[in-house]
């Protein structure tokens, strides 16, 4: 009875220890989600007025051609996979996974790790690795996402690929993320009637053709910078309230040990009590 006291004693510290790093690692993903999330929604206009220019080059030539709209045969497709840089936080790092890994189901495909889990998971997975250049997605900087897009752009316009998607995690809440896919090149768009004419008289030098090629690097890195921080933001939001689950459960189990261990020790009391009664009649 008595090491079983100690064995239920010492299983109480443990849990305890445990909840304490849980909840020490909510209070840090908490503080870092906040910030996280503001980024992710600064980033949004920028690549959205990136975007709006692009279309209106685009609308405004009725002989507007471009590298990174044309449409071509499909040989290969480029994945850029943005995961976190440690565990413990739910389901995030497997659901990115599962859902690039559907994606890319019967296609010839490369691949952009972010992230330490997404350069290993390609390890694992044999895939053909573009670069593992950004293997903490922490410290995946806008310049570091500006030097990617280039690089991307420039393997996009050999025909080393393509088609280019980003497999990213959306922030929806607090407690909600899903997992997406997004395509970036070549851009698509239509020419829609009943434009206004007057933007027909802009000029672009030297062409727009050349402003287009030009700007089209800056907007995948917008867009890849936005995926990065929207990715960010849901790995916090993900391990914060995985690590809150694992605090009340630790709570729970706590309850549970206390409640084993009185019992324990009031069965003792009982039996001490038990052999002096006994011992006394005798």
């Amino acid at each position: 009875m008595g090491s079983s006291m100690k064995d239920i004693k010492l299983r109480i510290k443990s849990v305890e220890s445990t909840m304490q790093i849980t909840k020490a690692m909510e209070l840090v993903a908490s503080s870092k989600l906040r910030r996280a999330k503001e980024q992710a929604e600064r980033t949004r206009p920028y690549f959205n007025a990136l975007h709006q220019t692009l279309a209106d080059i685009a609308y405004s030539n009725t002989d507007f051609s471009s590298p990174y709209v044309a449409a071509r045969e499909v040989k290969k497709t480029c994945y850029i996979v943005i995961a976190g840089d440690r565990g413990l936080a739910g389901g995030y790092n497997a659901n990115v996974f599962k859902t690039a890994a559907a994606h890319m189901e019967g296609k010839n495909v490369c691949v952009l790790p972010i992230g330490k889990k997404s350069v290993e998971h390609a390890a694992r997975r044999g895939w053909e690795v573009v670069s593992d250049a950004y293997a903490e997605a922490a410290d995946v900087s806008l310049g570091d996402c500006a030097a990617a897009a280039r690089m991307l752009c420039g393997k996009f316009r050999a025909g080393e690929f393509d088609e280019l998607y980003v497999v990213y995690t959306n922030f929806v809440s607090m407690l909600s993320q899903q997992p997406a896919v997004m395509k970036i090149l070549p851009l698509y768009y239509e020419r829609a009637e009943g434009k206004n004419k007057a933007e027909a008289l802009l000029l672009y030098e030297p062409s727009s053709e050349a402003v287009y090629n030009a700007i089209v690097p800056e907007y995948v890195a917008g867009l890849l910078y936005g995926a990065l921080a929207e990715s960010v933001a849901s790995e916090l939001g993900a391990r914060r309230t995985a690590m809150d689950a694992a605090s009340k459960n630790a709570g729970e189990m706590i309850d549970t040990l206390s409640l084993q261990y009185n019992r324990a020790r009031q069965g003792a009391i009982t039996q001490e009590i038990t052999e002096i009664v006994g011992g006394a009649n005798a």
